[in-house]
């Protein structure tokens, strides 16, 4: 029976979602606990997270036996044995053509950042900047909405030769201490949004313009490639 799993992890603890030689990967640790249970362990991720980047709501499917329908049961053993820096959020049946990358239509990556003085217990999942000019932001990330071509937005290593990308909603808010960018696109490219928000950061410092942005995005200049840290990254939401 196929399942659609929804989970969250702490990605400080692992060198990225997506299973690697050094067995360091949020699917290693997923493998594990599967092969425990006598499941065969074939994870179909909805896309991959880099190295120190967490998740809210990451996705995959698996094919489980039948014998394991009582999900709550299979939620409580898979918790139980896995890591405290991951875990299951939730299980569902789905048909058995649903695939968790291909049939995604919409995935939503927050970037949270803070102009507190850097806190030892918020170090892995904040990024910490001195100071935020929040109507420069607000107006840059507009910039992003809609169709473009993100050929100098993204870290080199991407193995899609299609650079466009539709990016549906960008906006930046304030939420308590904390400062968001909320992003809502098909897909992304690799370390594209990290790129992104540095460049908005670089733009709030004045640094950086507006018009570069557009210059950038219309592939006019290749201005700024410095990706944004990794901790303050989240994969929240991908909608089917």
């Amino acid at each position: 029976m196929n399942v659609k799993m929804t989970i969250s992890y702490d990605g400080f603890s692992y060198q990225g979602s997506q299973r690697q030689t050094n067995k360091k990967s949020v699917e290693d640790r997923l493998i594990e606990v599967f092969k425990i249970l006598n499941i065969e362990p074939k994870i179909t991720l909805s896309g991959r997270t880099d190295k120190q980047v967490h998740a809210t709501g990451q996705v995959f499917n698996i094919v489980i036996p039948a014998y394991w329908s009582n999900f709550l049961k299979l939620k409580q053993v898979m918790n139980y044995k896995l890591p405290s820096s991951i875990r299951i959020r939730k299980i569902q049946k789905v048909n058995d053509e649903f695939h968790a990358r291909f049939h995604a239509k919409k995935r939503v990556y927050r970037y949270v950042i803070s102009t507190k003085e850097v806190s030892p217990f918020l170090a892995n999942y904040v990024t910490f900047v001195k100071e935020i000019n929040e109507e420069k932001i607000k107006e840059a990330i507009k910039l992003f909405i809609g169709v473009h071509d993100f050929e100098y937005f993204h870290k080199s290593g991407s193995e899609k030769d299609n650079k466009v990308r539709e990016i549906f909603d960008a906006k930046f808010y304030k939420y308590k201490d904390f400062y968001i960018f909320r992003f809502e696109a098909n897909s992304y490219l690799r370390s594209q949004i990290r790129i992104m928000v540095g460049f908005l950061l670089k733009i709030s410092e004045g640094k950086l313009s507006k018009n570069d942005l557009k210059a950038q995005l219309s592939r006019e200049k290749y201005i700024y490639k410095t990706p944004a840290l990794p901790n303050g990254l989240y994969l929240s939401q991908v909608k089917y």
